[in-house]
């Protein structure tokens, strides 16, 4: 199998060649940019399979070159990479559909662990459901795409397909916040923060066109976590 080609956009050297070093050495391929222009180039012009993204770049926001990858690539995971106290940006940053943050300072072995647990998301994405009916539209899996009756279409991030492909083949049943992590995200539920996971949701509800106040397609279970409800077929 080929080697997984991450895309560090990272504008201090220092940390920039600790990241790459700590990827080449666990037998990924790495592109480097120290910069927004050549990072967005990088992502939407060559082949990668993830990006880490610093937020603060010198010749421009980290959080408009997310915007335009999304546009571009809209499945192409992307982890960002903000500092302490910088909680407004991460919120923004998923948002924007960032598949996860790490706050710096952080460990490499975080990092990697992160990093490691996107790419076999997408490795391990299992066949077999192809499309999942919601009201007003229906979800096509495969092309991680929302398909509404009114014929618009608004896609998903790599991460919240996962999480609405989960949630959708265990339609009905309560699921909690820590399975969502070991299902989903593939992490260790015990010590991990959950805020992730409800950011996902509520950037899932906002895509639905699902009611935040009064949902019908993402329900909260008080106490147990998130349901996807019965579903509705649609023409």
């Amino acid at each position: 199998m080929a080697a997984r080609r991450v895309l560090v956009v990272e504008d201090d050297p220092a940390i920039r060649r600790g990241i790459v070093d700590a990827l080449r050495f666990e037998g990924y391929e790495v592109l480097e940019a120290g910069a927004r222009e050549e990072g967005q180039r990088l992502a939407e012009r060559t082949p990668v399979d993830l990006v880490l993204l610093d937020l603060v770049l010198p010749d421009g926001d980290g959080l408009d070159l997310l915007r335009a990858v999304r546009r571009s690539r809209p499945t192409l995971p992307v982890i960002i990479l903000t500092a302490r106290g910088q909680e407004e940006d991460r919120v923004n940053g998923l948002k924007l559909g960032a598949d996860d943050y790490v706050v710096k300072p952080f460990s490499v072995r975080e990092l990697l662990a992160r990093a490691g647990a996107v790419l076999r998301r997408s490795a391990e994405r299992p066949a077999g459901v192809v499309r999942i009916d919601f009201p007003g539209g229906h979800f096509e899996v495969e092309r991680r795409e929302l398909s509404f009756t009114d014929g618009s279409r608004v896609d998903l991030s790599e991460r919240e397909a996962d999480a609405l492909r989960y949630l959708g083949d265990n339609a009905g049943r309560a699921i909690s916040r820590e399975e969502l992590l070991e299902r989903v995200w593939h992490l260790p539920a015990r010590g991990v923060q959950t805020r992730t996971v409800d950011m996902t949701m509520a950037r899932l509800r906002e895509k639905l066109r699902d009611d935040s106040e009064e949902p019908r397609v993402i329900l909260t279970v008080r106490g147990k976590g998130y349901m996807f409800a019965a579903r509705e077929a649609s023409p």
